[in-house]
């Protein structure tokens, strides 16, 4: 009989002894409908296809978009990991391109309503991931929810995706003012998407910057565009990725583009190394959301 506990504390012991930086980046956008799951999957299939080990956390968690998005249909989600049935690692699926995902749970609402154990026990069972993995991408829920800033918040990086529609210009506006007033974020990556032209994409970002220049102190990096491409709505009838359904689209060269670029930020070295340090920030987020909550 084999000793599991005593094979994950030797995973654990090599992890700390040789920690291995993983990039964590939430896709975000604060409105629906600007196509962020779409970005999400795209960017990581685009990633692992240039050679990255990639997750990919649908993490609306009352909501799942990815495995509709990609007709997947798991037999378990992250409820049985937060209540301790199955280990992450048993509930990560294979997706295409050889990304893995983990599925979201359409029972729990949010991070806020996790007791403190179930807190603990999501923490750990990150920290006991043994894969090896590359680049971590978070799909937040649509809005500004709680777990969406929370999301954002224990993330390394944080890419807004917008459209030009007033709109959508308004609520990433709203969402990158609360993240910088009430929680001290100051970097954010503006990614257009849906543009009809290069010349839009970056008419979107500037009409962004240019509020966000007069009332907040936050840096607005632009990343670049994807077109408008009928290609993404066949592939999204077929239930695929473009970038697998039609590699040399339009849409397609523009996320390979964008995973270049990605794949090249510096990951920054947060405590343990690996994935411990994202739960338990997401962790500390919801306490400090609940504190502020309960205040008079």
């Amino acid at each position: 009989m084999v000793d599991m506990t005593r094979d994950n504390q030797a995973a654990g012991l090599k992890r700390m002894l040789k920690p291995h930086p993983v990039q964590v980046i939430a896709v975000t956008g604060g409105k629906g409908g600007v196509g962020k799951t779409n970005v999400s999957v795209n960017l990581a299939m685009a990633a692992a296809a240039a050679g990255k080990d990639v997750v990919l956390f649908d993490a609306d968690l009352g909501l799942a978009n990815i495995d509709v998005m990609l007709g997947i249909y798991p037999k378990h989600t992250l409820r049985d990991v937060i209540e301790g049935d199955l280990t992450l690692e048993e509930i990560i699926i294979e997706g295409p391109a050889g990304i893995k995902i983990i599925p979201a749970s359409s029972g729990i609402k949010d991070m806020a309503q996790l007791s403190p154990m179930q807190h603990a026990g999501l923490i750990q069972a990150f920290s006991e991931l043994s894969m090896n993995i590359d680049m971590l991408i978070v799909d937040t829920a649509a809005g500004i929810s709680d777990s969406v800033i929370s999301f954002c918040r224990a993330s390394q990086e944080v890419i807004m995706v917008v459209c030009d529609e007033p709109a959508s210009l308004t609520d990433a506006y709203a969402l990158i003012k609360l993240l910088n007033r009430e929680h001290g974020m100051q970097r954010f990556h503006i990614l257009s998407n849906m543009a009809k032209s290069a010349q839009q994409g970056r008419h979107v970002y500037d009409s962004i910057v240019k509020v966000t220049d007069r009332f907040l102190d936050v840096t607005l990096d632009y990343i670049g565009h994807i077109p408008y491409d009928e290609y993404v709505l066949k592939a999204v009838r077929k239930q695929r990725a473009v970038v697998e359904a039609f590699p040399r689209s339009k849409a397609a060269t523009a996320y390979k583009t964008l995973a270049d670029k990605v794949g090249k930020w510096p990951i920054q070295r947060m405590a343990g190394g690996h994935l411990e340090f994202f739960v338990e920030r997401l962790v500390q987020g919801q306490m400090q959301n609940n504190k502020l909550e309960a205040m008079p």
